[in-house]
This record gives structure tokens, C-alpha cells and sequence, in this order.
């Protein structure tokens, strides 16, 4: 009967958010008007899948050292250059790949490159084997001389970076809100469960320890849920800065692992056992430290600002 009450449904892909508060932003930032009529009302309609190509198998948060290029030859890119991590990449229909355009300038050579999945040159690799999020696909890209028009320059040549910089606040807020969400669910899955589970002849809520354990997380919630609608208010006036989005996705994150943690704990034996949400729960929430940049870099933008 326990059993069967908990197995509520819960599942959540990256590749949602990805496509809609990430992808969707960059082309309508800084896309030609041709790019934007070609590409958003398929990817609202759900009739084009997109994916971001930044991480590089050497390269992670180090974006100014990524390895994959896009030359020009005549009216030309060529793409030569691998990516991997790359959320939706099994089913993108169209990728933005961060390349170089001039190698020897460094952040100032990098720009956004559209590459559809249908061009020669492009190859998916393995669907990698993910701890967590097993609803989203999680990919190697690879470019072997892969041609695509100039026209397929997002935005400016050479801007690549800078428009990077000016998206990772509402990246990163994007994450801290998911990561708030799902908190929130595990605390509820974890009031839940303790309030029908008997122990020693009565509910594992009514033992003190459970009580205070949920009246903490209860109150972390509630300053998490005042904290990201300040954020998004923010972010909403343009005035949302990129310590400010480094702190929220910080936060949020590293409470979301804390609530998971506990909530399992509060499940018992029952908290290890996949038929319980709480188990997805905790295994999705563990990557929200390292995407989108890890929280050591977080700090280290914050840092930098102080």
C-alpha cells in the first residue's frame, strides 16, 4: 500500500529548459531575422530539437580555450572539433557550437556557429551513461570538415564570447529556479512518506528528530523561494548581474543537494530503492553543482567581484 503510493511519476530532462530558457534566447538575442523565422516557431511548436555545444573533452568551464574551429573559406565555415556533454545532442536538429573563427585571439577569436544536423561532416557519438537525468540525452558531437554558410554566424563574428557572458545570468538563475523546484519536491516527498511510515508504534514524523530535521529545511525552503523571486524580478528589469546569477545558481543548488540528502535519509531504507521518487530526485540533483558551471567557479566569479 506504502509502496504504491509513492510511486508518483517524476521526471525531469535538462533538455527542456535547455531548448526553451537557454537556445531559444541566443537566436532571439542576437539571431538575423532569417535565423529567427527559420528556427523558434519550430522550436516552440516542438518540430526542432536545439542543443548548445560549449564543453570540449580538455575543455569545461575554460571557455576561451576551447579547440574546435570554424574558418572561413569563401562564402564558407569549415567546423573541424569535437564537444561532449552536450544535453539533447542525441536528437538536436540544430547546434550551436562555440568555435573559434580566429585561434590566435583567444575570447576575442570565439564566435557562435548554427551547424543543422544534416550536414555532411556531422556525427553523433555515444549517448553517454549518466549517474542521474536519464531522461535527457547526453552526447558526443564530432565536426570533420563540416561546411555551413556565413549566414550561419550567430550574431557578430568574433562576439561569440561576449554574447556567452551575457546569457549566464539567466542560464545560471535558470538552474537555481529548477533546483529550488525540485527541493521543494523532495521536502514534500519527505513529509510525505515519514507522516505514513510507522516506526516503534507510531509515524516517523511524530519522532522529534524528523521534526526538526523537516521545521530546517522548511524554513531554508522558504528563504530560497524569497530569494528567487527577488532574482527573477531582477532578471526581469535586466538588472540581474553575473555574480548575482553565480550566487543564485550557488545557493540553490548546494540547497537542493541538502534537502535531497536529508529527505533520502528521512526515507530510510526505502530512500535507496528506485521505485521511490525521492531516489530520482536525489540522483537527478546530484549534476546541478557541475552544469551550467561548476560551483568552484561560481565562487570564483563571485570572488572576482567582491
Amino acid at each position: 500500500m506504502l509502496q504504491t503510493a509513492h510511486r508518483t511519476a517524476f521526471d525531469e530532462s535538462a533538455g527542456i529548459t535547455l531548448q526553451s530558457d537557454i537556445v531559444a534566447d541566443y537566436i532571439l538575442a542576437y539571431g538575423s531575422e532569417e535565423q529567427k523565422r527559420e528556427w523558434i516557431p519550430r522550436m516552440v511548436s516542438g518540430a526542432a530539437i536545439t542543443a548548445i555545444a560549449m564543453t570540449e573533452p580538455g575543455t569545461g568551464s575554460d571557455l576561451q580555450n576551447v579547440k574546435t574551429a570554424a574558418i572561413r573559406d569563401g562564402n564558407h565555415y569549415v567546423v573541424n572539433g569535437s564537444k561532449t556533454y552536450i544535453t539533447n545532442g542525441q536528437n538536436a536538429d540544430l547546434v550551436v557550437v562555440v568555435a573559434k573563427t580566429d585561434p590566435k585571439l583567444g575570447a576575442k577569436g570565439i564566435s557562435l556557429i548554427l551547424v543543422e544536423a544534416s550536414r555532411d561532416g556531422f556525427a553523433r557519438g555515444r549517448n553517454l551513461d549518466k549517474i542521474g537525468q536519464h531522461s535527457a540525452d547526453t552526447s558526443e558531437l564530432f565536426f570533420e570538415d563540416v561546411r555551413v554558410p556565413i549566414t550561419n554566424c550567430l550574431g557578430e563574428e568574433g562576439r561569440g564570447f561576449y554574447y556567452l557572458m551575457g546569457q549566464l545570468p539567466q542560464e545560471r538563475l535558470s538552474i537555481a529556479l529548477g533546483a529550488q523546484a525540485s527541493a521543494q519536491r523532495a521536502f514534500d516527498e519527505a513529509v510525505a512518506f515519514t507522516k505514513e511510515r510507522q516506526a516503534f508504534g507510531k509515524s516517523v514524523f511524530d519522532f522529534q528528530n524528523t521534526r526538526f530535521t523537516l521545521a530546517e529545511l522548511a524554513s531554508d525552503l522558504q528563504v530560497g523561494w524569497a530569494h528567487a523571486d527577488w532574482a527573477l524580478s531582477r532578471h526581469l528589469k535586466g538588472e540581474l548581474t553575473a555574480a548575482e546569477g553565480s550566487s543564485a545558481k550557488l545557493w540553490h543548488t548546494e540547497l537542493l543537494w541538502k534537502v535531497c540528502d536529508a529527505a533520502l535519509q528521512l526515507h530510510g531504507g526505502a530512500g535507496y530503492m528506485n521505485e521511490y521518487p525521492i531516489a530520482r530526485i536525489w540522483r537527478d540533483a546530484r549534476v546541478a553543482r557541475i552544469y551550467g558551471g561548476t560551483n568552484e567557479i561560481m565562487k570564483e566569479v563571485i570572488g572576482r567581484g567582491l
